[in-house]
């Protein structure tokens, strides 16, 4: 029996390496030398219009990998066959930068007709727009296919949610090969960021000991009592400090008890996680850096490739 254990141990390793071997920096290199000087003119073109494209498009690549890992089923539109994940509960609303990867697809292929899939630019995306804003930039891992299907019902079930509590925060990582380290250091990307008043009502109202009472009072202000639908989709910045750029106050806001949603200030309540946070509010180049490995890690989840899945022509449907 135990040489049985090594052996499969053995294969899981070998598959594992597969999969890295597959994925390369230098993927295009041959096929398609601009692709990644294309990509990354139509992102700071995008980001310079409005910085907040910034924080979408690394969300955008965080929402892609998690639903049955990084193949950009999250673009793929409603059809006979399809149900999108762009109206999953996580994602409608909510998920933005959908056109901003289209208009890269179609300058990429212009210049190498069904070459780039959609996923890699994805991943590009979130790497370019990192760094666009002073965040980190890291080396993209490429070589990643295009799903033929979606899964709303995963993006339903597996997508993290603006209330769960610690506990339910790391299962879902824990999910996708990642630790709850990976989580806190994911969830920096929220100084960026902004959310709609029905995700942090709650919080805002319910006067809490784990929120700062000033900060709360301040939130009131754009973020009324009443439901309705146009006092839900008001916007609040995650990290009033900076919110314009990549930096650690998100972290510094937690132990400060100002994170506006349930799930950011979990990470800083009492539990596993408050001695990373309190890391990163202190090395800024340490959350940078762990940032960047992070997000590498993240791409490398359940990547189709080889003869798996396709080269979208076109994102949003399959072609």
């Amino acid at each position: 029996m135990a040489l049985g254990l090594t052996n499969l141990a053995i294969i899981l390793v070998l598959m594992s390496t597969l999969c890295d071997a597959q994925l390369s920096s230098s993927f295009y290199d041959s096929t398609c030398p601009n692709a990644l000087s294309t990509i990354r003119t139509v992102i700071r073109r995008a980001v310079s219009k409005e910085r907040r494209m910034a924080a979408s498009l690394i969300r955008l690549h965080f929402h892609d990998c998690f639903v049955q890992g990084c193949d950009a089923s999250i673009l793929l539109d409603d059809s006979a066959n399809i149900e999108s994940e762009k109206t999953a509960r996580p994602n409608v609303g909510s998920v933005r930068g959908y056109e901003v990867i289209d208009e890269a697809k179609t300058k990429v292929e212009k210049i190498c007709p069904g070459v780039v899939s959609c996923a890699d630019i994805v991943a590009v995306a979130a790497r370019d727009s990192s760094f666009a804003v002073g965040g980190p930039s890291w080396t993209v891992k490429l070589g990643r296919r295009d799903s033929t299907t979606a899964n709303k019902n995963q993006a339903n079930s597996d997508l993290p949610s603006f209330s769960d509590d610690l506990d339910t925060l790391i299962r879902r990582f824990n999910k996708k090969g990642l630790t709850a380290k990976d989580m806190v250091t994911l969830s920096g990307a929220h100084t960026l960021g902004q959310a709609q008043c029905f995700t942090f009502r709650d919080r805002i109202y319910n006067n809490a000991s784990n929120i700062d009472a000033g900060f709360a009072s301040t939130r009131r202000r754009g973020c009324p009592l009443e439901s309705s639908i146009d006092n839900n989709k008001k916007l609040a910045a995650l990290d009033l400090v900076t919110p314009n750029s990549f930096d650690n106050n998100y972290y510094k806001n937690l132990i400060q008890k100002k994170g506006l949603l349930t799930s950011d200030q979990v990470l800083f309540n009492g539990g596993s996680t408050d001695s990373i946070v309190t890391e990163y509010s202190q090395n800024p180049t340490t959350f940078k850096s762990e940032f960047a490995a992070a997000m590498i890690k993240m791409g490398d989840i359940e990547p189709l490739t080889g003869s798996a899945g396709i080269i979208r022509r076109i994102c949003s449907a399959v072609n």
